[in-house]
């Protein structure tokens, strides 16, 4: 069993994850290098990074995605591993293959599981061989419509197109008649050559109202794995989730440890180790499928670390260090109820952007709340990534009160100078259907229906 002890972590990402796994460093008595874009200047985990070094202009491609770059900090820092966040390079195989080639630990698995995983085809091929359910599609990259509209019609419309190098809802077109299908194919693989240099494209059975959820997992060099129970990220618009909460209201101890237990199962199937998350939908019917896997820490991931007081951040960089993963299934508990809403920086009722510099920033406080977060008064918030600049997160006894402290904690959260999504999450929190947990993957479109102003209605319609 061979362990390392790190003395330095490059982490390249930027925001509030930057700034999240900073704070575990800290702990870990780790010291750590900052990289940022020229608009990050002045971000606060540039302030709060032992080191730090500015490797581009604000573009992603010329900073953030630059390689070379980040490659470059890291053996001028002399760096023992670099921690990617979410987002940007998290899932590129490349960049873990360079970072191996460097001699620097990727903290994350394996470059080939990464590529396999990251190929939605090939994800899907690898959870069927270890037995895990998925919807019925297309076994490989569709070559022509003839081919697509075969499979089509032995599924059953509707169908969903989806990138095979997709996600995040980019490449994603439904298809509910045989006259849609061509532009549906067309328009996605175009859409998906754009946003992953792929436009390789699959079809598979399209679930009308179902829920997303997700099981988180750790694993370690040695072959053992543990999940940490599911995460609800049902609540979505245009498939970007705006909140997420552990335990889900509608899974039954049965069906979490038969969902627990197959997202273990395909962990040790293809060797991954490190944290994981596997996505499933869950039909009305009780019936989960696999959709994908994330191979990187997720956004939501405090709400995982709320209810079983995991520091999966920390678990990242001691399995990356080659440590034992140091704790059974059975010693994972479940602890009351945890909710998270994304707070972005948007038109609550146009979700259009709105950048600008922040005159006034409270956070709330109080028994069971936690916020994550980059911003600070007086801080610019760039038009040039995504939009949120906070994650309130609280934790209650129950669902009911956990509720309830969102909402106080919403309503004591003052951000000005921009417009947020706060007043969009507090009247969520009022929903009868969503405090009584009853809810699908329509929610939002719903939701508008009754609560939003006509613009919201067309723009939901259009998002479709």
């Amino acid at each position: 069993m061979s362990t390392r002890q790190f003395r330095k972590i490059l982490i390249a990402n930027r925001g509030e994850i930057a700034c999240r796994i900073i704070w575990t460093c800290k702990e870990m008595g780790i010291k750590t290098v900052a990289v940022h874009s020229t608009a990050d200047r002045d971000s606060l985990h540039v302030l709060f990074a032992d080191e730090h070094i500015c490797i581009g202009p604000p573009p992603s491609a010329q900073s953030y995605l630059n390689i070379p770059a980040i490659i470059s900090a890291a053996e001028l820092y002399n760096v023992d591993a670099i921690h990617p966040g979410y987002g940007f390079l998290a899932e590129s195989s490349y960049f873990a293959e360079i970072c191996e080639a460097c001699n620097i630990k990727f903290i994350g698995p394996r470059a080939s599981v990464i590529q396999m995983m990251g190929d939605k085809v090939q994800a899907r091929r690898a959870m069927q061989e270890a037995g895990i359910p998925i919807l019925p599609g297309s076994p490989e990259p569709l070559e022509t419509e003839e081919e697509a509209l075969k499979l089509a019609r032995e599924i059953g419309f509707p169908v969903i197109v989806k990138a095979a190098a997709g996600g995040g809802g980019r490449g994603m077109r439904i298809v509910r008649s045989e006259e849609e299908l061509g532009s549906a194919l067309e328009t996605a693989s175009t859409e998906a050559a754009a946003a992953f240099k792929n436009g390789d494209v699959y079809i598979e059975r399209y679930i009308e109202r179902p829920r997303h959820i997700e099981i988180q997992v750790l694993a370690d060099e040695y072959g053992d794995c543990v999940h940490l129970g599911e995460r609800e990220c049902t609540i979505q618009r245009r498939h970007q989730k705006l909140l997420e909460e552990s335990p889900s209201p509608v899974l039954s101890q049965d069906l979490r440890e038969k969902m627990g237990t197959a997202a273990v199962a395909a962990c040790k199937k293809i060797g991954y180790s490190n944290a994981g998350t596997f996505e499933f939908l869950l039909d009305e019917d009780g019936q989960f499928y696999f959709m994908e896997m994330n191979t990187r820490i997720q956004v939501e991931h405090p709400v995982t670390e709320m209810v079983t007081l995991a520091d999966i951040v920390r678990s990242q960089i001691r399995i990356a260090e080659g440590a034992p993963l140091g704790y059974t299934q059975d010693e994972v508990k479940i602890n009351g109820h945890a909710i998270e809403c994304r707070i972005n920086a948007e038109d609550p009722e146009t979700f259009t952007p709105s950048p600008g510099q922040l005159t006034a920033f409270n956070l709330p406080g109080g028994p069971g709340v936690r916020v994550d977060t980059a911003a600070y008064p007086g801080y610019t918030v760039p038009p040039y990534y995504d939009s949120m600049i906070a994650k309130v997160i609280v934790h209650a006894r129950t669902r009911e009160l956990a509720i309830a402290r969102m909402r106080r904690a919403l309503e004591a959260m003052v951000v000005e100078g921009i417009k947020t999504t706060i007043p969009l999450h507090l009247k969520i929190m009022d929903d009868p259907d969503f405090q009584a947990g009853e809810f699908s993957t329509k929610f939002m479109e719903d939701f508008l229906k009754k609560n939003g102003t006509k613009k919201q209605v067309e723009i939901s319609a259009a998002s479709r």
